[in-house]
């Protein structure tokens, strides 16, 4: 799934790199444990959470992940931002739960990372 479809599927708004929106991401991940993510979570995923601090963007950097989502309408600091934008990440934001987010994207045909594999 193309990162753009992900925007217009959780009516979400792409805040950092604009000209990255047409990259495909093949997982996703919805959680707000960085812990989770370092032990689960594949290349080429986009991560979808609540958790607005800096460690987000570092932990989706060193998984080589293409996109966050922040849901519940939370918004990221400057910092945040330029840190993503510095590292080639698209940020978005969305006004969906988690849950309903994840749902969303499952529904469509965008799956989580097979954790055996």
């Amino acid at each position: 799934m193309k990162i753009c479809e992900i925007e217009k599927h959780l009516g979400a708004k792409a805040l950092t790199c604009l000209g990255l929106l047409d990259r495909d991401v093949t997982s996703a991940c919805g959680s707000d444990m960085m812990s989770d993510v370092l032990a689960f979570v594949k290349d080429q995923a986009v991560l979808l959470t609540g958790l607005v601090n800096a460690q987000v963007v570092r932990t989706a950097m060193m998984m080589d992940m293409l996109c966050i989502v922040f849901v519940r309408n939370k918004k990221p600091t400057q910092e945040i931002l330029d840190l993503a934008e510095e590292n080639g990440i698209v940020i978005m934001t969305t006004d969906k739960r988690m849950y309903d987010a994840c749902g969303i994207l499952y529904s469509n045909g965008l799956n989580g990372a097979d954790i055996n594999g």
